[in-house]
């Protein structure tokens, strides 16, 4: 092992460096983080987090009951206009207003509650406004 102040090669890339000068900037290296970590988020509070949580299911609920009314009022309007065609196609109807509806709430319920919580301040985006 080489003493302190003589020149060591590197065992993996070859290079050729002093072992404390290699050492002293990767620690310098590590602390440059800690000013670009974003800030805690809101949603780190246990309490904070439930309330925001049993909002959004709340939201949720109320929205497949939403989506049921207008699953249930689209199939009537279609049996009434085109009369009984096949099962598959009221399947296929009620699936795809289903799934396009709910999965269109719990996106929208997912931003309400990143912003309405102040998640979203939480981030620090100092680079993405330079353009």
């Amino acid at each position: 092992m080489p003493r302190a102040g003589r020149l060591a090669k590197c065992r993996f890339t070859g290079c050729v460096e002093r072992p404390g000068v290699a050492r002293s900037i990767a620690r310098r290296a590590g602390r440059a983080h800690v000013a670009r970590m974003a800030r805690i988020s809101p949603l780190d509070d246990p309490a904070t987090a439930a309330h925001a949580w049993a909002r959004y299911r709340r939201l949720m609920r109320f929205m497949l009951l939403v989506t049921m009314g207008v699953v249930l009022l689209a199939l009537a309007v279609i049996y009434r206009e085109v009369g009984f065609v096949s099962a598959h196609f009221f399947i296929a109807t009620a699936l795809g207003i289903g799934f396009s509806m709910l999965l269109t709430s719990a996106l929208m319920g997912l931003v309400f509650l990143s912003a309405g919580t102040g998640h979203d301040h939480a981030l620090d985006d100092s680079e993405g406004e330079g353009g």
